[in-house]
C-alpha cells in the first residue's frame, strides 16, 4: 500500500514538472504576433582567423530562410523590428584564438540573391539599438573566446531599449544549426512559434 501511494506520489509530481516545462517553453504572445526581424551577428563574437566569413554567411542563411518562411519580414534596424534574432557560429573548439575589433553589423548597403529574386536594402548611420562598436572601438586586435562549440540562435523581445542587454525569449543551440540549406535553427523556431500559436488558440 505504501509503495503505491509513493508510485502516485511520484507520478503525480512528474506530470507537474512537465505541466511547468510545458508552460515555460511557451512563447509569449508577441513573438507569435511578432511581423519584423532584424537579424544580427552576435557583437561579443571575434572573427575567426580560419574562417573570417562564418558568422556573415550564417547571417545571410538565416535571413534567406526567414524569407523563404514568409512570416516574418526583415528590417535594417532593431527600433523597427518585432524581433531581433542574434546569431554565432561555432567551430567545436572549447578555446579558439579570434581577431576582435572588427565590424560585424555593419552593412549599410544589401544586395542579397533569393530564390524569388533580389533582396535591396541601405540604411543611413547607425540608428539607436544598434550594436555596431564607434569607429574609435574598431581598432584589430587578438583575442580568445572560450566556451563557443556550437552554433547559436537567439531570439530577443524586439521594440525596447537594449534588447540585447535583456534575457532571450527562445534560443537555439546545436552543431550546425545555422547552416544552409535548411538551417535547422530556424526550422526549430518556426515549430515553436506553431506550437505556441496553437495553444493560444486553444485557451479561452
Amino acid at each position: 500500500m505504501r509503495i503505491s501511494q509513493r508510485a502516485i506520489a511520484v507520478c503525480t509530481l512528474l506530470c507537474c514538472c512537465v505541466a511547468l516545462a510545458n508552460k515555460k517553453n511557451l512563447l509569449p504572445a508577441y513573438v507569435v504576433k511578432a511581423r519584423t526581424v532584424r537579424v544580427l551577428i552576435d557583437p561579443d563574437a571575434g572573427t575567426s582567423a580560419e574562417n573570417p566569413l562564418a558568422n556573415k554567411k550564417a547571417q545571410d542563411d538565416v535571413e534567406k530562410a526567414l524569407m523563404k518562411w514568409g512570416r516574418l519580414s526583415l528590417v535594417m534596424e532593431v527600433a523597427s523590428a518585432d524581433l531581433v534574432i542574434v546569431v554565432r557560429t561555432g567551430n567545436g573548439k572549447i578555446v579558439q584564438p579570434t581577431i576582435g575589433g572588427l565590424p560585424t553589423n555593419d552593412r549599410p548597403v544589401i544586395v542579397q540573391p533569393t530564390d524569388s529574386g533580389v533582396r535591396l536594402g541601405g540604411k543611413k548611420g547607425q540608428p539607436p539599438g544598434e550594436t555596431q562598436p564607434t569607429p574609435q572601438e574598431t581598432a584589430p586586435s587578438p583575442k580568445v573566446e572560450v566556451g563557443q562549440t556550437e552554433d547559436s540562435f537567439l531570439v530577443y523581445e524586439g521594440n525596447v531599449t537594449n534588447p540585447l542587454d535583456r534575457s532571450p525569449v527562445w534560443r537555439f543551440t546545436s552543431k550546425k544549426a545555422l547552416r544552409s540549406p535548411d538551417v535547422p535553427a530556424v526550422a526549430e523556431f518556426r515549430k515553436a512559434i506553431d506550437e505556441a500559436e496553437r495553444q493560444l488558440k486553444q485557451k479561452p
